[in-house]
């Protein structure tokens, strides 16, 4: 990838104007006037996948499907004064059974395991090359941006990331790349191509804007209706904190309203958006309850989440001709929006530390109309310096139809179900 290559040099060498090499690590645009550093990490990651008898993927893939994925980033940061430029750049290798269910179930209501690309994003960074259905190997720079920060504002052009909203689990006011709710590796979100400012007020409060430019996927031209365009305002009161949302997005319109407030020992979180829809008002929201303790000598922090998803299915109606009648959810979950198909969860989670460098998480999504669920055990263990371990068992509860036991196909009497699976990871850092 020339750009890639290119932004090397200018790490390398002193010819930019702006960007010189020094020692040091990039960081605040207050400290050292002139530093630049390369970093990053390599992750292996393994899925084991098993379905039921009456699965849909099960008459695809076979009992189980087993995914494998090697990814490096490089992370390149330079700064001078109040300039700084950051360059991520992603090597992916992929060896998936679950890969050409894409092609396979085109238009399903659930989201399939794809190729990351850059249809939808302004600059087609994102450039892959393979001869196999199951076999994949993509590069890319998933951040590339240039930023100038003042005394009172920062703003930054390029591909970058942003998370909005105070949901700890599920995420309404957050519709740049939410993490799916299950998610074990949060550590990056995928960048999209923007231009970012904010501005910080006297007394501590701030406003930010953002614009996203995106491509319709099918033309390719890029179109107001698809980019965003959004404003958040971020206050206190007291110690509490509260925040202002109205954007366009895709051609909706959200208004949003959240905050965190102290109770005692506990934090309470919660957001509440309103989207104008061309069909519909809709109204999601979410609101938690966290707090930490000890129990014996271990440290404990707990989350208790409702969410409410107005864009869901109501009396878990998921057969294909009913969710085909709520266009507006099969957007969103086709891109990436969106996780869930019903209308009211509770989200359950626990970190305990079993030892400093050992964490063990139980996670609990219940879908509250079906009901089903999806228990979900994490373990994090440092296994030494730079070197981190986590794996994952996800088991879906439910019977056959609701969302975690598997919704209805489009063949009589199969499913798209999933039963225990098994994810594991692998992460070495430099």
């Amino acid at each position: 990838m020339k750009i890639f290559f290119f932004l090397i040099s200018v790490y390398l060498a002193t010819g930019i104007p702006g960007f010189a090499q020094a020692s040091g690590s990039s960081g605040s645009t207050h400290g050292t006037p002139t530093a630049s550093s390369l970093g990053g990490h390599v992750k292996y990651r393994f899925i084991h996948q098993s379905f039921p008898d009456d699965s849909v993927y099960r008459d695809l893939l076979g009992s189980a499907a087993i995914d494998q994925y090697l990814e490096t980033r490089l992370k390149l940061a330079a700064r001078r004064e109040r300039w700084d430029l950051k360059a991520d750049y992603q090597l992916i290798a992929i060896h998936a059974d679950t890969l050409p269910l894409a092609e396979q179930l085109p238009g399903s209501a659930l989201p399939v395991n794809a190729v990351i690309n850059d249809d939808r994003r302004w600059w087609n960074l994102t450039y892959g090359f393979g001869d196999s259905s199951r076999t994949a190997f993509v590069h890319r720079l998933d951040r590339l941006s240039i930023g100038f920060t003042s005394e009172r504002t920062a703003w930054r052009f390029g591909r970058q990331a942003i998370s909005w909203g105070n949901g700890m689990v599920f995420t309404p006011m957050d519709v740049f790349n939410p993490f799916d709710p299950a998610a074990v590796d949060r550590e990056y979100k995928t960048g999209d191509d923007m231009l970012y400012g904010q501005y910080g007020f006297d007394n501590g409060n701030d406003l930010q804007g953002v614009a996203v430019v995106r491509r319709d996927p099918f033309t390719g031209r890029v179109e107001m209706d698809h980019s965003s365009l959004a404003f958040k305002y971020h206050g206190f009161l007291g110690m509490n904190e509260y925040d202002l949302l109205a954007a366009e997005h895709y051609g909706d319109r959200i208004l949003g309203l959240g905050g965190n407030l102290a109770l005692g020992g506990a934090v309470w979180r919660g957001d509440l958006t309103w989207t104008r829809t061309d069909r519909d008002d809709l109204l999601s929201a979410v609101t938690s309850l966290s707090y930490s303790w000890n129990w014996g000598a271990r440290n404990i922090s707990g989350v208790l989440e409702f969410y409410h998803n107005g864009f869901g299915q109501e009396n878990s109606a998921y057969a294909p001709a009913d969710l085909l009648r709520n266009p507006d959810l099969l957007r969103r979950v086709e891109r990436g929006e969106l996780f869930t198909l019903a209308r009211n969860y509770l989200a359950l989670s626990a970190t305990i530390e079993m030892s400093p460098l050992f964490l063990l998480t139980p996670n609990l999504f219940v879908n509250l109309d079906d009901p089903s669920a999806l228990a979900q055990l994490v373990a994090q263990c440092d296994v030494r310096q730079n070197l981190l371990f986590i794996a994952a068992l996800n088991i879906p509860i439910g019977p056959a139809g609701s969302e975690y036991g598997g919704i209805e196909s489009p063949v009589d009497g199969r499913y798209f179900a999933s039963g225990p699976g098994l994810f594991a990871q692998i992460a070495w850092y430099f």
